[in-house]
């Protein structure tokens, strides 16, 4: 299955915290900018950090398995190779985790491994890897 990429504006209010979080942290090949944007390359997936400080930390939380996840949030699934990477290195990082590095969905069609974690302006992020990428979307 092809996927193609998708695009995702979001408000920050710093872009050069944006740019040390994005670029520097997750890693993600900066693209085009302006004085109040910035684009990111997250795995192939376009994201803009848009400066707009009166829009950033209003989010609420709803239960899943257990967890409150915080909506809204935005994040990628991963190999589980390249998330266990990944969550080992933030673990060492200042990184504010909503929900540290766990599994989820245990022994279930959706088992996965996930973390939420904010960016500086308080946007939420989940990062995941399935334990069966099959089962992205597959039904208990």
């Amino acid at each position: 299955m092809t996927v193609a990429p998708f695009h995702l504006a979001f408000p920050v209010d710093d872009l050069g915290a944006a740019r040390a979080f994005y670029g520097g942290l997750l890693g993600c090949p900066e693209g085009r900018s302006a004085d109040e944007w910035v684009d990111f390359n997250l795995y192939g997936h376009q994201i803009v950090a848009h400066l707009a400080p009166e829009m950033v930390r209003r989010r609420a939380r709803n239960e899943v398995d257990g967890e409150l996840v915080p909506v809204p949030h935005f994040g990628i699934v991963l190999p589980m190779d390249e998330w266990k990477a990944l969550a080992k290195r933030l673990k060492g990082a200042p990184v504010d985790f909503v929900i540290p590095p766990t599994v989820r969905f245990e022994g279930r069609a959706g088992e996965q491994a996930t973390m939420f974690f904010l960016d500086p302006a308080g946007n939420a992020l989940e990062f995941k890897a399935m334990a069966d990428p099959d089962k992205l979307f597959a039904k208990d």
